[in-house]
């Protein structure tokens, strides 16, 4: 079977007025993982990414790490859900202001998750995008990885299609994608097998390249 690394991208800048971009963490991990990659040879014949900034900076830190640049294809599937825009969503008396969210870490996720949980459910109404929606095109997504050919695929991504594609393989109900988007760090590995018929979950949220005691305080959820 082919396999793919699905990674999530390297922290944001959570807080800033541009979140899209990775801190410096973020790149910082990122390299790590392609020096984690070429010490264990593990290239790649094509990455996919989604369209955000820090997929793109993630891709490309991964890849000054590895020491290669394979082709790369950009699938808006993999762009996670517009998390603001369900914030915007909440209906009077419900909302929690943007201050607020984005200056307590704990608040924000929190209230992210009780968002999330009304929108699987379609109490969001004026949600940006609905539940089915995200849920198909994170797997047209996939269908497009697995219909590549490639051998080894480096997918680029975010908490939310990781999380959705996971509890997919394994055929869990999506209140799981939810509960598995939450515990998801960044640059984490997830990986799988496929073929053009099934995918098969290897291992999830793996962040070896950080395991050990100086790089500790890199190991980040945002």
């Amino acid at each position: 079977m082919a396999e793919f690394f699905m990674v999530r991208h390297g922290q944001a800048s959570f807080g800033t007025d541009n979140y899209d971009r990775l801190s410096a963490t973020g790149a910082q991990q990122s390299r790590w993982l392609g020096d984690y990659f070429a010490e264990r040879k593990i290239n790649f014949d094509q990455i996919f990414t989604g369209n955000m900034q820090r997929h793109a900076e993630t891709a490309d830190a991964i890849c000054e790490g590895l020491g290669h640049n394979p082709d790369r294809i950009i699938h808006p599937g993999l762009n996670e859900y517009d998390f603001l825009g369900l914030f915007d969503a909440l209906g009077p008396g419900q909302a929690i202001t943007k201050g607020m969210a984005w200056t307590d870490k704990a608040t924000f996720y929190r209230e992210l998750k009780r968002v999330l949980r009304l929108w699987i459910t379609g109490e969001l109404p004026n949600a940006p995008e609905t539940w089915a929606a995200f849920r198909a095109r994170v797997t047209e997504a996939y269908s497009a990885i697995a219909q590549s050919g490639a051998c080894r695929v480096l997918v680029v991504s975010s908490g939310g299609p990781i999380g959705m594609l996971t509890a997919h393989t394994l055929e869990a109900p999506d209140a799981m994608a939810i509960e598995l988007n939450m515990q998801i760090k960044n640059t984490s590995v997830t990986h799988f097998y496929f073929n053009q018929q099934s995918v098969r979950l290897a291992s999830f949220n793996q962040v070896t390249h950080l395991d050990r005691p100086d790089r500790l305080g890199a190991i980040t959820f945002g």
